[in-house]
């Protein structure tokens, strides 16, 4: 009788361990900028307990440029790097400003990740972060997971809605995640001196 009792309970503590690597699954996204050629995708609540549940395994990485990263806040744990660069440039088409690539972005990247890291990578919302999972695995990295909803989330569509066009229905700034506007020098994004001559 006590041999089944273990058995159930073995058998119930693999299932349930089994579930837990599964429960981090966000669905792939409808809009295709946000698909990424590894598949790997989590909501940014998802990307919190996972960092939570294992921070010295799990990494968080925030593409966005250092303006972004400072002025409109981050997660405490997440490292800076870049995808793109402030040019300060009006694109009147887009209605926004121009980003550059930041050509160094996969080098800086491997100074501080190995390729099979467990990565997590936020955006504003969503679109950089597909991108920069596309970069890095075209690179050799094959855990690299895109957090869908990013830092800031979606916009309200709702025409009705007095929030509509704004970024308050997901996103790790409104899942109750922690984040700051204080900077740890060990994750924020310093370009190298250019060498004198």
């Amino acid at each position: 009788m006590a041999t089944r009792r273990f058995f159930v309970l073995f058998i119930s503590v693999i299932l349930l361990g089994s579930f837990h690597l599964f429960a981090y699954a966000a669905q792939e996204p409808e809009n295709p900028k946000k698909r990424t050629t590894l598949g790997k995708y989590v909501t940014a609540h998802e990307a919190f307990e996972m960092w939570h549940a294992k921070p010295h395994e799990v990494k968080i990485l925030d593409v966005r440029t250092p303006e972004e990263y400072v002025f409109v806040g981050h997660a405490p744990m997440a490292r800076n790097i870049p995808l793109k660069a402030w040019t300060g440039k009006w694109n009147p088409e887009k209605k926004s400003f121009h980003l550059s690539e930041n050509s160094d972005f996969v080098a800086q990247v491997k100074k501080y990740y190995a390729p099979t890291d467990t990565l997590l990578i936020m955006c504003r919302s969503g679109d950089r972060a597909a991108e920069a999972v596309n970069a890095l695995a075209k690179a050799g990295f094959t855990n690299a997971h895109s957090i869908v909803d990013s830092f800031e989330g979606d916009p309200v569509t709702e025409e009705d809605s007095y929030h509509k066009g704004k970024r308050v229905k997901n996103g790790w700034k409104n899942s109750r995640a922690p984040w700051t506007y204080e900077l740890d020098p060990n994750l924020i994004y310093q370009q190298d001196e250019p060498k004198s001559k």
